[in-house]
């Protein structure tokens, strides 16, 4: 006679905890099963979990990455963990750094890859880099388009296959006219920025010295 206290196949209380990972897990991949509120809750935590994972694999094993944090120590920004924030983000970008509060900001679930995360990183490490190194003043339009041609041009942002998928297709000079693209539009978002014309003429004024300024890379990588 079976014990009555045996539980079904499945349910036990050992396996409950995998078997519930791993029903949340499947909610999550396919938006069956469960509550809306919990297939968010849970989707952003898979976005969180993948987010510091790769941030880890980057700070350890990006060339760009762990080049660009050896040199921010060098000039009094020791990098951890800690300062590389993981979070949820509007949908208008997928990163940022924040000058009054030291960090980045890595916006999980906005990476359509690890090789898109890590570009984002070095991105956004250029502007630690500038901002430890030459104590912007990202209320000056100049100061923040120098910051960004350089942040667009060395971090990756604008390698062709980026733009491509972006939907813009150049055959000469296409990276110029990507980081110049990019720089204008960041500068045009500063609250000190009135308008388009504004910021596409501070980023004209500094672009020859900026864009030729690698610091501190020997060359566009």
């Amino acid at each position: 006679m079976a014990d009555p206290t045996t539980s079904s196949p499945g349910s036990s209380g050992s396996d409950q905890p995998t078997f519930e990972r791993w029903r949340r897990r499947f909610s999550v991949i396919t938006g069956l099963g469960g509550t809306k509120e919990e297939r968010d809750v849970d989707m952003e935590a898979h976005h969180h979990e993948t987010c510091e994972k790769w941030k880890r694999q980057l700070m350890t094993y990006s060339p760009a990455v762990v080049f660009m944090m050896k040199h921010l120590k060098l000039n009094g920004a020791d990098v951890t963990s800690d300062d590389l924030v993981c979070a949820p983000c509007d949908l208008s970008r997928a990163g940022g750094f924040s000058p009054e509060a030291g960090i980045v900001l890595l916006c999980q679930g906005r990476f359509m890859s690890k090789n898109h995360m890590e570009d984002t990183l070095v991105h956004e490490l250029v502007h630690m880099y500038d901002h430890a190194k030459f104590k912007v003043d990202w209320n000056n339009l100049r100061h923040h388009a120098c910051s960004e041609i350089r942040a667009n041009s060395l971090s990756g942002d604008c390698r062709w296959g980026r733009e491509i998928r972006r939907g813009f297709v150049a055959f000469s000079k296409q990276h110029q006219e990507c980081v110049r693209r990019r720089a204008v539009l960041s500068v045009r978002a500063n609250a000190a920025c009135p308008d388009q014309a504004t910021a596409e003429r501070a980023v004209n004024e500094v672009w020859e010295s900026c864009f030729n300024d690698t610091r501190p890379f020997d060359e566009i990588y």
